[in-house]
């Protein structure tokens, strides 16, 4: 079966996210907790009282295959734009729509220094 990791919308003032580092590499095997993109949700361009850059990484909640990485460092996606297509089984024919949404845990990461 094919699942897609797409850009979640984490924040609903979110519009995009830069892609600070991809821990999946195609062919990959992931277990549950695998490590697959580190990203930076800036929301400088609002007003508010916290920081407005937050560091997130998504890992995965699921066994499955990397099948194909679509975005690169240094990107910055929309939400909703693929990320990641994963599979169920190791060799399944990539020409199908997805069946559904991998499914991840989305983590908040802060630095050490940040509650200063």
């Amino acid at each position: 079966m094919l699942l897609t990791l797409d850009l979640p919308l984490i924040n609903p003032y979110m519009t995009t996210a830069l892609i600070d580092s991809i821990h999946a590499q195609e062919g990959q095997a992931l277990a549950v907790g695998s490590k697959l993109i580190d990203l930076t949700v800036d929301l400088g361009h609002l007003a508010h009282d916290c920081p407005p850059i937050t560091h997130y990484q998504l890992l995965s909640r699921e066994k499955a295959w990397v099948r194909r990485v679509s975005v690169r460092q240094g990107e910055e996606p929309s939400v909703g734009a693929r990320l990641v297509l994963l599979s169920t089984d190791q060799d399944e024919a990539l020409d199908g729509q997805p069946a559904r949404n991998a499914r991840v845990t989305v983590a908040c990461v802060i630095g050490q220094g940040s509650w200063i």
